[in-house]
């Protein structure tokens, strides 16, 4: 006759947290960001002898080391910040908004078309105005569309706004060829190079200030809108069970189709601000990849608009630095990609030890389960 068959439980169960004090979740982040620099110093010694001091160094120089350098950091992190931004409420109520690239690009076109066929009839500050509020319109209509679709048939967001996205870059390369200067180049270079119209002026001093002030100001009222306003807690209970939202007298289609409005509106803003704030030209290219990169930023402050100013900065700061590194050391992109890679693995990795925490069993119930 055969012995029963002796079922051994894990060693180590896990359980989900129901909350943690801020002090320990960003003591494990550092922990985190201390052990992605570890193993980048590794990484970096294996495969070029080089001290991953002098790496890391690099990298602060790519991203700081001039004061041109600073601030094209921080116009590219304002440019992400804004995208961020605009997903959040999105994502907050579970719409996963994946069409942020195209939103950007409708919103830079409507920029560009402004800046190009109105640069000559109306003043910067006027015409700065009226391109802002086009930009948000459009973002907005860009934005409307799929939560029509989802409110109305319950189509998948996720598909639908991705698939915008290639209709806004074929619109962004027709518009580009339209628009294009010199005549064959396939490019619509700087826009109002010599006058200067329709360009963001100087604020404090500063090229990029324009842009600062605008995203700032996004960011303290995102945060506000979220977690104290009454749109905003409707927000936060469709996220979390469309039953209790109906419930609650909640009407889902009402708030996915305005939350959507404004998700759109504000990355169309972000359009607006990379096109006349900083790169004065439109390409396919404009939004670059900003769209899912503000994903991560979104999802990893979970919605606190402080909190992904930082994210933000880092992202930016990684990317800044792969490219110095990657010219300094002769280190190609990919062997620059990796150790931004291993960084954000760490980082994102930390979160799981923030949302749940690991309890070793004994050896009696382990052997016992």
């Amino acid at each position: 006759m055969s012995s029963p068959a002796i079922h051994t439980a894990p060693l180590v169960r896990i359980a989900k947290r129901d909350g943690i004090a801020l002090w320990k979740s960003c003591l494990i982040r550092l922990a985190a960001v201390f052990l992605a620099l570890v193993l980048s110093g590794l990484f970096i010694y294996s495969l070029t002898k080089l001290n991953p001091v002098d790496v890391y160094k690099a990298m602060y120089d790519g991203a700081f080391g001039t004061s041109r350098r600073t601030w094209i950091t921080v116009r590219e992190v304002m440019t992400l910040l804004c995208i961020a931004i605009g997903l959040a409420p999105a994502f907050k109520m579970r719409f996963w908004n994946i069409g942020a690239e195209g939103q950007v690009l409708i919103g830079g076109i409507v920029t560009a078309g402004m800046m190009i066929h109105l640069g000559n009839t109306m003043p910067t500050p006027l015409l700065l105005v009226v391109m802002g509020v086009a930009s948000l319109a459009a973002g907005a209509v860009w934005g409307l569309i799929p939560a029509l679709f989802k409110a109305r048939w319950n189509t998948n967001e996720t598909l639908f706004t991705l698939m915008l996205n290639y209709v806004a870059i074929q619109l962004t390369s027709y518009c580009v060829s339209l628009w294009e200067n010199p005549y064959g180049s396939n490019v619509v270079g700087q826009i109002n190079q010599q006058t200067r119209s329709g360009w963001f002026p100087e604020l404090f001093g500063i090229s990029c200030g324009l842009n600062v002030l605008l995203v700032l100001v996004l960011t303290v009222g995102m945060y506000i809108y979220l977690r104290y306003s009454k749109q905003g807690y409707e927000i936060a209970v469709l996220g979390e069970s469309v039953n209790t939202a109906r419930y609650a007298g909640i009407k889902p289609s009402k708030v996915i189709v305005r939350t959507m409005i404004l998700s759109g509106a504000i990355c169309g803003l972000a359009g607006f601000i990379a096109v006349a704030g900083a790169d004065h030209t439109i390409s396919v290219d404009t939004a670059g990849g900003r769209g899912f990169t503000a994903i991560i930023v979104a999802w990893i402050a979970k919605f606190n608009t402080f909190v992904m100013l930082l994210i933000s900065l880092l992202l930016v700061f990684l990317q800044q630095g792969a490219i110095e590194i990657a010219s300094q050391f002769g280190l190609n992109d990919f062997a620059a990609n990796v150790i931004t890679g291993i960084i954000l693995f760490c980082i994102i990795g930390s979160e799981f030890f923030i949302n749940y925490r690991l309890i070793p069993r004994s050896g009696k119930e382990a052997k016992g389960a």
